[in-house]
């Protein structure tokens, strides 16, 4: 089975799917089975148990409770994709759990399971302002840059989260959020963390990437986010997530970037396209409804999108975080994003082979075919020939050869380092990545 080396992928099935070291294979995304402690979603997934102290959610309310109202809308699901799923971090949660988990804190507060919004009040401005560099710093900074999303559909709905890229209302965030929105009969809300609420509607989305746009209507003066340079990112360097996990909305986590240009394939929602992504990777808690959010350096500057997360799956135990989160770099999202803005389309980089995806034998990428005058065939690869580089980067298999070219932008020259089937006769071609919608 083949998949295509830059984005030329027609049918994303074709991808396989490399499992992390000490995994097996992974399994088709039918459900997403590394949260098993989501009620079913909107598309009949099967329910799984419901947190400790609850019953089994099933997808129906659960005992009455005075600080919390039992929606009678179907259970949410909550975005970021995972990997025993690599599932897109739209979990399956129901609004009244929700509404228990907000129940257990001492604020006071009554959340509706509809829409969970926190104020970011008076008492912390009041306090003395935090050490530049700080995490306090950077939350302060980012939390009014970063929205809550829900999406409605009938009696279902998803939420995942945002990033404010323009004063206007326009908001970068993950496909897999929006997606259950192409019916047309979905309404999409947005929510400020100064608990600002604004219809929203889908600019455009691009799947292959996992990107999407929306724009919050009637919207002024929001405060965009500051977007950084994820390259040049250090392993071990700190990084703070915000979003919305399991609905819960400005919440901030932190660590470290853990490893960057790690390629990770998740499934689509509900069967959808899949997505294939040129990772950072890091240990902030990312969890479902984390999705579309921001990734942040100490400046609190955006350097990735959080949209994966890796499960072991098995038991409730297992579910929600397990310290391996993925986020799209920022400049990649950005440019992606800029031309869904524009063109209400995106292209993406390819040079034009045929790779074998299955393969992860660790010695490179392995044409199966090359487009006839294509940007490949031009610079003289041959269907057999590996692909152990591109620039400087180690080439490990196909699925890395694909992400390593959706790094770069159309019309840029990448050198590819080639081998034969054995691992003989090494040199060096240049190839101009064209276009592929």
């Amino acid at each position: 089975m083949t998949g295509s080396s830059g984005d030329e992928n027609r049918n994303n099935d074709g991808w396989g799917q490399r499992p992390l070291p000490g995994q097996s294979p992974y399994p088709a995304q039918q459900g997403y089975p590394g949260l098993p402690g989501y009620p079913s979603g909107p598309e009949g997934q099967a329910s799984g148990p419901g947190y400790p102290g609850q019953p089994d959610q099933q997808g129906q309310p659960g005992p009455a409770d005075p600080q919390t109202t039992a929606s009678t809308r179907g259970p949410r699901r909550f975005s970021t994709a995972s990997v025993v799923g690599m599932v897109v971090a739209v979990g399956l949660v129901s609004g009244l759990t929700t509404g228990l988990v907000v129940r257990g804190t001492d604020s006071g507060s009554s959340a509706s399971p509809a829409f969970s919004t926190t104020v970011v009040g008076d008492r912390q401005q009041a306090s003395a302002a935090p050490a530049e560099g700080t995490v306090e710093a950077v939350a302060q900074k980012v939390l009014p840059s970063v929205v809550s999303i829900q999406v409605l559909s009938g009696q279902s709905g998803a939420e995942g989260s945002g990033s404010v890229i323009s004063s206007d209302g326009l908001i970068l965030t993950n496909n897999h959020v929006v997606s259950g929105s192409d019916s047309g009969r979905s309404q999409i809300t947005v929510a400020t963390n100064d608990g600002k609420q604004f219809p929203a509607t889908v600019v455009a989305t691009d799947p292959q990437t996992d990107i999407a746009v929306i724009k919050a209507e009637g919207a002024s003066d929001l405060t965009p986010i500051t977007v950084g340079d994820p390259d040049s990112l250090q392993v071990g360097q700190s990084v703070v997530a915000v979003g919305s996990p399991l609905g819960l909305s400005s919440t901030v986590t932190s660590g470290i970037v853990s490893a960057k240009d790690r390629p990770v394939q998740a499934g689509g929602e509900s069967g959808g396209e899949a997505s294939l992504i040129d990772a950072i990777q890091t240990d902030a808690a990312i969890n479902p409804g984390n999705s579309g959010g921001a990734l942040v350096n100490l400046d609190g500057q955006l350097v990735g999108i959080p949209s994966v997360i890796a499960t072991l799956g098995g038991s409730q135990g297992e579910s929600g975080s397990i310290g391996l989160g993925f986020a799209i770099p920022a400049d990649q999202a950005m440019d992606t994003a800029q031309q869904l803005i524009d063109n209400g389309k995106a292209t993406h980089p390819m040079i034009g082979a045929q790779v074998d995806t299955r393969e992860t034998t660790g010695t490179g990428a392995s044409i199966a075919d090359v487009t006839p005058g294509g940007p490949a065939e031009k610079a003289g690869l041959k269907s057999g020939d590996v692909v152990t580089r591109v620039d400087d980067r180690v080439v490990d298999s196909g699925v890395s050869l694909i992400a390593a070219i959706r790094s770069h932008k159309v019309g840029d020259e990448v050198t590819l380092t080639v081998t034969d089937a054995q691992g003989q006769g090494s040199h060096e071609i240049k190839v101009t990545l064209s276009a592929s919608e």
